[in-house]
């Protein structure tokens, strides 16, 4: 069925990992009779979860794209993952999403996850609203959970339902507005009597209410003070309003293990929830066809992208014009998603989210248009990567198949990097931590069967002299016929100006013919390329030709080349040499609470910190660290902050290596020649 743009309604599941967003989604599905049955994560069946490694993990990895048809409506919903080393995947569907709910656990109330999903959405400025789960769970709470969003989050936050518990179980959910009970029985909800000793409570909670209604309008505000009640549909309008605007935060409860609550839910979707026109992302539904891809799902069929239409109708057998690449794309079959299920279709309309299978040219975050209008909307906005590792494969010869793996993998995920680093000779892989990394490596393996292994990245040290000497190179060898001879004197001396060479020559009375200059530097910068302590690059050297000899038969640049690398290596350990280190500069968001931990940290880090300041409600800690030292830092900073840290780091430098640091350097350099033979 096509539903017109008014009734339709995108919604995000967000929140902590464990917290029960796809159970959610599940019971939506089931409820609404879009599932004949109501799948379970721990058997490996739900709609939302249908990647092996999801089934494996028993956790959300990918959001997944399902939709309800509910009161002659649909309701498209996004299920995110909650792990944060799946946020880029939360990115996605916030793109699209028009509302987002915060799922929180009845016992466990306010998380950092619960944080996280509501400065998201704040950023994004999505409306926003809670649904506390898990209410048929022991220690369960939901008074307490509801008081620490309100403490939290504000006044915005104001409860729509409440549990009904009799005998310390709970038997029920109790609508505020309407002081109506409602309980499930054989998958339906039923009207109960509401308790009598509930009657306090909910007047209680509807206080609340009328005090986040009364803040939306100054009419409210007015007849809140002057102690008028306000009308059912008084609220009802503030609440939508409310919403729209991000002014209001409505906080619903249930347990979709028995269902209990959903209906109410779904129907809070259905009358307040913002549409697409109506959202922070407004579409237009009388305009050229537009529409944005929030996701790329690549497997062995192939790849569909998956997309909202953000102005006009995408149907099939239309040619769309990709205005980030410029190249035109045939849409010829399209698609509703049901999680992996595809349904094809005719036609998807405004406000409406689709799939389109077989695009050459298009990758998340792009813009899909009618040429006519070929204007790219807003992209996507990835995490960076800030965990890395070195991946080669356990049996050898097989890097092309990582390569062309990783490269299949990217089309799904844009929020992993892969560098064939050619001076550490190895190739590195950043995502967002080692969950992260980890699922990768099983799905290189399961999806095309190569197993790797990981290792820290190595570190890309450079050296450098400290003096000045002057050293002779002279190469002469005696074969029968011609000989081989080229004799050069070198001056090697520090320099600041830049890290190549500088390369100059003085020679005086054709001792070393001009000719022969350019083999002599040739010779020196393939030389630079190891260093004579721990061999690596050697910067920031100066190498003056002062003086040599030749043979006018013997001579030839081959052995001027070979003098002048017989200098280096005579020379360069007579001056001084250092090891230097890369110096990145560390940009880390923590609470307040962490700040000791993180400059105790630093402090064993080797780091210099470098200045404080408060952003968001955040300290922002400043500093200069070592490279060397960084590795493992996002999951330390995780651990330390409960994941409530982040941060940047990027290279600034090189600088001289403490002599400690220096020996290891070269020991463990030394070692790993000595394994390498």
């Amino acid at each position: 069925m096509i539903y017109s743009t008014k009734n339709i309604r995108n919604i995000c599941l967000t929140g902590h990992g464990g917290n029960g967003k796809t159970c959610l989604a599940e019971n939506m599905l089931f409820f609404t009779g879009a599932t004949d049955r109501q799948g379970r994560i721990q058997d490996g069946n739900t709609v939302s979860d249908f990647d092996a490694e999801e089934i494996r993990r028993q956790i959300s990895i990918a959001a997944s794209t399902m939709f309800a048809e509910y009161k002659n409506t649909k309701i498209n919903i996004i299920d995110a993952p909650g792990f944060f080393d799946f946020a880029g995947e939360v990115s996605q569907a916030l793109r699209v999403a028009d509302a987002g709910i915060i799922v929180v656990a009845a016992k466990e109330g306010v998380n950092v996850g619960a944080e996280k999903s509501w400065k998201y959405l704040c950023d994004k400025n999505i409306p926003r609203a809670v649904y506390i789960s898990k209410l048929d769970e022991e220690h369960a709470d939901f008074y307490s959970a509801y008081e620490t969003l309100r403490a939290k989050f504000g006044t915005s936050v104001c409860p729509l339902t409440a549990p009904v518990i009799q005998n310390g179980k709970v038997t029920g959910v109790a609508d505020v507005i309407s002081k109506k009970a409602y309980a499930v029985q054989g998958g339906k909800q039923t009207e109960i009597p509401l308790p009598a000793d509930m009657k306090e409570k909910t007047d209680e909670l509807f206080s609340s209410l009328s005090e986040s209604v009364a803040e939306t309008d100054d009419v409210l505000m007015e007849k809140f003070f002057a102690g008028e009640a306000f009308t059912e549909e008084e609220i009802y309008t503030a609440l939508a309003g409310g919403l729209r605007d991000c002014s209001i935060c409505p906080v619903f409860c249930g347990s979709a293990v028995s269902g209990l609550g959903t209906a109410v839910l779904l129907d809070a979707v259905v009358n307040f929830f913002p549409a697409p026109a109506e959202g922070g992302k407004p579409v237009e539904e009388n305009a050229p066809a537009s529409a944005v891809v929030y996701k790329t799902i690549s497997d062995q069929y192939g790849k569909f992208s998956l997309f909202k239409v953000i102005s006009g109708k995408i149907t099939s057998e239309m040619t769309l014009i990709n205005p980030q690449t410029g190249t035109t794309e045939k849409i010829s079959h399209i698609y509703m998603m049901q999680g992996k299920k595809n349904i094809e279709v005719n036609e998807i309309p405004c406000g409406d989210t689709g799939a389109v299978s077989k695009l050459t040219d298009t990758k998340t975050g792009d813009t899909l248009c009618d040429p006519k209008l070929n204007k790219a909307a807003a992209g996507i906005e990835f995490p960076a990567p800030c965990y890395s590792m070195a991946i080669y494969p356990k049996s050898k010869g097989q890097e092309d198949k990582i390569s062309s793996g990783l490269a299949r993998l990217s089309e799904e995920d844009r929020t992993f990097t892969i560098v064939n680093n050619s001076e550490t000779k190895q190739m590195v892989i950043s995502g967002a931590g080692d969950i992260h990394i980890d699922v990768l490596c099983s799905k290189l393996k399961n999806k095309f069967g190569v197993e790797v292994e990981l290792s820290p990245a190595r570190v890309p040290y450079r050296e450098k002299i400290r003096k000045k000497v002057k050293v002779q190179g002279r190469h002469k060898k005696q074969t029968g016929g011609h000989g081989q001879f080229g004799d050069v004197w070198i001056e090697f001396e520090p320099q600041d100006e830049t890290e190549d060479l500088i390369f100059a020559e003085s020679v005086f009375g054709g001792s070393v013919p001009k000719n022969y200059f350019p083999a002599v530097e040739k010779g020196l910068r393939d030389s630079i390329q190891k260093g004579v302590l721990a061999g690596y690059p050697v910067v920031f050297l100066k190498a003056t030709l002062v003086d040599g000899s030749y043979h006018p038969v013997d001579s030839s640049e081959m052995a001027f080349k070979t003098a002048a690398s017989l200098a280096y290596r005579a020379g360069l350990p007579q001056a001084n040499p250092v090891i230097l280190e890369p110096i990145g500069y560390l940009k880390t968001k923590i609470p307040d609470s962490s700040m000791g931990d993180i400059m105790s940290d630093l402090s064993k880090r080797r780091g210099s910190p470098m200045g404080m300041n408060l952003q968001d409600g955040m300290q922002v800690v400043e500093a200069e660290v070592p490279m060397a030292e960084m590795t493992g830092y996002a999951l330390d900073l995780r651990s330390m902050t409960q994941g409530r840290g982040s941060f940047t780091f990027e290279f600034i430098r090189y600088d001289e290596a403490p002599a400690a640091v220096q020996q290891k350097i070269t020991e463990d350099a030394k070692a790993q020649s000595e394994a390498e033979q």
